[in-house]
């Protein structure tokens, strides 16, 4: 899971053991109950990705508990939904599937867990139906799992989901900014 990089710093601060035995006790590279629970429970998480030159992306991705899901110990899946049509993340997942999610559980017990793996963006999905509002889905094969230590994240309340998170039945609510006079002319018409 190391690379020169990161043992370079790990001997600079004697904490190569350390870094061991995390890697060792805490990382694998299978859902678990645990992990699919965190995940489901899960109002958002930040995706980081990089072209095929290696520059870097990340974005926030979020919808109502439940959007991303463990289907399987090997395969978790999340819907894209309408944004604003620049496909950053998407785009590079499609020149370089290698991925890292970051999901974060506020409030009172706070924790994390990252997820690294290979994505694939789809278009034509089984699955696809049972995601409200999605207009393609991705499909993650995990290379890496682990918690990671929660002490940094601030208590932070969740009040209320956004109002733009797809739901069943419902028309989905279109922000602002795409009726603007700035962007109005240049906005595809919604996917249903």
């Amino acid at each position: 899971m190391y690379h020169e990089g990161h043992r370079e710093l790990q001997d600079r601060f004697d904490s190569r053991a350390l870094a061991d035995r995390l890697d060792d006790a805490l990382r694998h590279d299978r859902f678990t109950d645990s992990d699919k629970a965190f995940i489901e429970a899960s109002p958002f998480f930040f995706l980081a990705t990089a072209d095929d030159e290696g520059r870097p992306d990340c974005s926030f991705k979020g919808g109502l508990p439940g959007f991303a899901r463990v289907i399987d110990p090997d395969l978790m899946v999340w819907p894209d939904y309408d944004g604003n049509g620049m496909f950053r993340s998407l785009g590079n997942i499609r020149v370089n599937p290698a991925v890292g999610l970051l999901f974060l559980r506020l409030g009172e017990r706070p924790g994390r867990i990252r997820v690294n793996g290979l994505a694939e963006v789809v278009f034509e999905d089984p699955l696809m139906e049972s995601f409200p509002g999605a207009q393609l889905l991705i499909r993650l094969k995990p290379t890496d799992i682990f918690p990671n230590c929660p002490r940094y994240i601030p208590h932070l309340e969740m009040v209320a989901p956004s109002v733009y998170a797809p739901k069943a039945d419902t028309p989905p609510v279109e922000p602002a900014w795409k009726d603007s006079d700035t962007f109005r002319d240049v906005v595809p018409p919604r996917r249903r």
